[in-house]
């Protein structure tokens, strides 16, 4: 038996949410600097930092280099990013000399809708007829993050609300139209790799650029994910099915949301 499977809580100890962090935690494995989205992304990049990626450098675009925050922040601005940085920058050093010159590794974004090619809306929504439409936080900075960053990990939770045929506003480019348009438009990073979500993990195929389904987390079905899709979801010739989350990562996420929740 291995360690994993040793230390697995039963399935009904944990939440979908809580394993789709856990699983955007891992795909950080590896990486060396991560510039961080707040909300999910920002959970995950420090839970990384908790369990498999001691190491991990977390950049946020409020200018902070190497942040360890003992508790979630609650926002780009909090002083809790500043108290623990290893450096504090301006913000056009930020984007200038680290993100646009290809200095960090991954850039990890949330999203309110996004499409086949994980191109990324959080500008405007549609609400319906009669209805002003919906507006979102913005832009911040993802287009910079996900043109420049060697490669874009996303996570956000899977529902046709948010996996969208076509999206109501184009905030953040992923893979354009397919293939060749990151070049095209001079966008120097890979571009998505994966999108992690509460029913599993979708990346982009290498030959059409398109999501497809690549693996499932436990207990969830693929019929599941298409229902739960906008689009006609392409799924892999094989599926993985993800590792549930050990004791020790349920510890530390547990722990970090409420030290959050005691900041609020």
């Amino acid at each position: 038996m291995t360690q994993t499977a040793q230390q697995a809580p039963a399935a009904a100890e944990w939440t979908s949410d809580e394993l789709m962090t856990i699983n955007a935690a891992r795909a950080l494995v590896g990486a060396r600097t991560v510039f961080v989205g707040i909300g999910l992304p920002s959970t995950a990049a420090n839970l990384a930092r908790r369990t498999a990626h001691p190491d991990l450098v977390l950049i946020y675009e409020s200018g902070t280099l190497g942040s360890k925050p003992t508790r979630l922040p609650l926002s780009i601005g909090d002083g809790e990013l500043a108290d623990t940085a290893d450096a504090v920058v301006s913000v056009p050093e930020i984007f200038n000399y680290w993100l646009q010159a290809g200095r960090i590794d991954v850039g990890f974004l949330g999203a309110a809708q996004v499409d086949r090619y994980a191109n990324i809306n959080t500008t405007i929504v549609d609400r319906g007829p009669d209805k002003p439409e919906g507006r979102l936080p913005g832009a911040g900075g993802a287009p910079e993050i996900a043109a420049n960053c060697g490669r874009v990990l996303m996570v956000l939770r899977h529902s046709t609300r948010n996996f969208v045929k076509k999206l109501d506003f184009v905030t953040t480019v992923g893979h354009g139209s397919g293939p060749g348009d990151r070049e095209r438009l001079g966008l120097r990073g890979a571009g998505p790799v994966a999108v992690i979500t509460d029913l599993g993990i979708l990346r982009p195929d290498p030959a059409t650029s398109e999501l497809v389904l690549t693996d499932l987390h436990p207990g969830v079905t693929v019929a599941q994910v298409r229902a739960a899709t906008g689009w006609d979801l392409k799924v892999a010739d094989t599926v993985a099915t993800t590792e549930p989350p050990t004791a020790d990562e349920l510890a530390a996420l547990r722990a970090l949301q409420a030290a959050g929740r005691s900041a609020t």
